[in-house]
């Protein structure tokens, strides 16, 4: 459904919701271009779930624990971040099997957004059940199944992208002081460096969540508590771009359909009040929207 104006939020033009995708905790969403097909992950609820545009075919994969974030891993796999660890899933028979769990000591933790990079490393982040600041980090799973962990005293580990030319790491710990990073990256090593802060959000623009990098090296970001995404020159700090949404807690964005070129988005509903949720109804639904540009294919998990 495209949405004109909703109440006294100015709705980007041509903004589509899509139809029975409310979440309560809506992230991590991926376009699976062979397949045809969008996922993201509700992670409150434990799911994993499917979005066929093709046929308006919509179906979920329960887990027992909180699901992070999942990334195709090739034979019919996906590799997800659960509450305790990594995990391969076996869409077809919805079975996980456990890798690793670099956390092991950390029982108040959960496994938050991830993604992999372009030789294949799975890169995934952690943060506190409680709300307690510096008890996350952010790890990488090699090819080999080893994990390394690469940055330590993290609040709410959250968006991670990449330059065109893999020269340099995007990253966004989620909190007060609402940046995005920019890190020099060695794509042979996976070794990061040099912390740069590229955005820095003011109060009234929410926090940074999760993030996407286009075909232009541009960088999408979205706004937790800001309703919207944003576009950046990661090598500038201009603001370029800004797509406004009817939902306040607006949480990632990945580009998607047969040319991706349209950005799909992904918002929660988690922690609204019943006043707040009468005046933005459509918070958890996942959104549509074609910004004039293309984004990149993911990148798949590569195990030896």
């Amino acid at each position: 459904m495209i949405l004109g104006s909703w109440g006294d939020v100015a709705v980007q033009k041509g903004l589509e919701v899509i139809e029975g995708t409310i979440s309560t905790l809506g992230e991590g969403p991926v376009w699976l271009a062979a397949e045809k097909t969008f996922y993201w992950v509700d992670i409150i609820e434990k799911q994993i779930r499917f979005y066929k545009p093709e046929t308006n075919e919509q179906w979920t994969i329960q887990a027992e624990q909180y699901v992070g974030a999942a990334v195709p891993a090739g034979q019919g796999r996906l590799l997800c971040a659960l509450k305790d660890g990594f995990y391969f899933l076996d869409v077809v028979s919805g079975k996980f099997e456990k890798i690793v769990n670099p956390e092991e000591q950390l029982a108040n933790n959960r496994f938050n957004d991830g993604k992999c990079d372009r030789s294949g490393r799975f890169w995934a982040g952690s943060m506190s059940l409680q709300g307690e600041e510096g008890t996350g980090a952010l790890y990488s799973l090699e090819s080999d199944g080893t994990v390394r962990k690469v940055l330590t005293d993290i609040n709410c580990s959250n968006g991670l992208g990449w330059s065109l030319d893999d020269s340099e790491m995007y990253y966004i710990d989620t909190n007060s002081a609402r940046e995005v990073q920019r890190f020099s990256y060695n794509p042979a090593t996976g070794a990061i460096a040099d912390k740069k802060i590229i955005v820095k959000l003011s109060e009234g623009q929410g926090y940074p969540d999760g993030m996407t990098v286009d075909a232009e090296g541009m960088i999408w970001v979205a706004h937790w508590e800001g309703n919207c995404v944003t576009r950046w020159n990661p090598n500038t700090g201009e603001q370029i771009d800004q797509i406004n949404l009817p939902v306040s807690q607006v949480t990632s964005c990945c580009f998607g359909g047969e040319q991706l070129d349209e950005l799909y988005i992904t918002s929660a509903r988690e922690g609204l009040s019943e006043e707040q949720l009468r005046e933005e109804p459509l918070a958890g639904s996942c959104f549509r929207y074609k910004p004039g540009v293309k984004g990149l294919p993911v990148n798949e998990y590569k195990s030896i």
